[in-house]
């Protein structure tokens, strides 16, 4: 699975938001001012390309739909994260944020109770 840049990560949240689409359909979701469509549409053509999306015909327009869930492509990453700026630790990970209070005590337990609902 091929990393994303900023814009197609962008562009792909609307895809996984609205689970098919027109590009018509995203260029809605964005705050006005907002990209041109051949912009979006660029971005959308290179998403397939990457094999993130897939596309039905509809007369002269397409429709786009995640061949590869936001789960899937965030636990990819994540672990790639971990690894290159962690030391693939994720209780690093965990200790740097706490550290630069980027995350709370009540956050970090809430953590904990995740992960003891996980076990049982």
């Amino acid at each position: 699975m091929e990393k994303l840049t900023r814009q197609e990560e962008e562009v792909m949240l609307h895809i996984w938001a609205l689970k098919e689409c027109f590009i018509k359909d995203i260029l809605a979701r964005y705050p006005q001012p907002a990209p041109p469509y051949t912009t979006v549409a660029s971005v959308v053509s290179n998403l397939k390309r990457k094999g993130y999306v897939s596309l039905k015909r509809f007369g002269n327009t397409y429709q786009y739909k995640p061949l590869i869930s936001e789960e899937e492509y965030k636990r990819t990453f994540m672990s790639g994260f971990v690894q290159n700026y962690f030391e693939n630790s994720y209780k690093e990970m965990v200790s740097f944020f706490a550290k630069e209070q980027k995350i709370s005590a009540n956050d970090l337990q809430d953590i904990i109770n995740m992960i003891e609902q996980g076990k049982e």
